[in-house]
């Protein structure tokens, strides 16, 4: 049984599905490509497929994975390319490798978010977020199925930094950024008068979940900032935290690194190889 494993996008209008809209679409795909995959036993058989932290309905996504299992083997890069054309623009298949390399999920311990307040002044988004980081502890509420939820949202966060549109958008274009990405450099329907601040968080994942939305509910209490109109909200990165660097790193590096090396039996034909 070969496994795979996928990075999508979810972008523009596109955001709005829920994750059930995306594992229907993405199972419909699947069977446009003619995908071999393996299936659950039992009475209901299921494609084998496993999602790792989905990004909340609602917010765009640049990093999303999951791992699909199949019974024949298939060349990851075809395989991405024909389920990318059997899906909606704005959920893409952008990267695929095989699994070499056991645990996923465990390797999903922080996201990058990129949020976009317009309407809102960059120095007051700086003063709000000086707050925030000044702050030992900041409590927020979050409805849960329970009823209210009280805890703490400030451990979680790793970095949150505030700038402006256009200097986001420098930034963006000097480290090579997509123009394709639901973030600071997309303009469609903006108004281009109005002031706009970029928050960008690097939060770990931790339990409760600490999410963009209960960020901006820590930045309202502590700072009284409070966004006009909805705020934009995009994941630009997922994976594993340095904590040497501060830095979260791909997921897939290590399938791909495990792909590359060498066996034990290559070093040892090289070295007995005659000259």
């Amino acid at each position: 049984m070969q496994r795979i494993r996928l990075r999508y996008t979810k972008r523009g209008r596109l955001r709005f599905t829920s994750h059930r809209d995306f594992q229907r679409a993405f199972e419909r795909a699947l069977r446009r490509a003619e995908v071999p995959m393996a299936y659950s036993a039992g009475f209901t058989p299921h494609p084998k497929v496993s999602y790792a932290n989905a990004a909340p309905t609602g917010t765009g996504s640049e990093a999303e994975y999951l791992e699909i299992a199949l019974t024949e083997a298939r060349d990851p890069e075809q395989l991405r390319a024909l389920l990318d054309e059997s899906l909606p623009t704005g959920l893409d298949i952008v990267d695929a490798v095989e699994a070499r390399v056991s645990g996923l999920a465990d390797r999903l311990t922080a996201s990058v978010w990129e949020l976009r307040l317009d309407g809102v002044d960059p120095a007051d988004a700086a003063r709000a977020v000086a707050a925030f980081d000044a702050a030992e502890s900041v409590e927020v509420q979050r409805m849960t199925k329970n009823g209210v939820r009280t805890f703490d949202a400030r451990p979680a966060v790793v970095e949150l930094e505030s700038t402006d549109a256009t200097d986001a958008k420098e930034a963006a274009a000097a480290s090579g950024a997509s123009d394709t990405t639901e973030t600071h450099s997309s303009q469609a329907d903006r108004p281009t008068d109005q002031p706009c601040a970029i928050l960008r968080l690097v939060v770990r994942h931790v339990t409760p979940a600490v999410r963009p939305d209960d960020v901006l509910s820590g930045l309202r209490a502590v700072a009284d900032l409070a966004p006009p109109v909805p705020v934009a909200v995009t994941r630009l990165a997922q994976g594993l935290f340095d904590e040497e660097t501060g830095t979260v790193t791909d997921p897939l590096a290590p399938d791909r690194e495990a792909a590359t090396a060498p066996t034990e039996a290559e070093p040892a034909a090289a070295a007995t190889a005659p000259a």
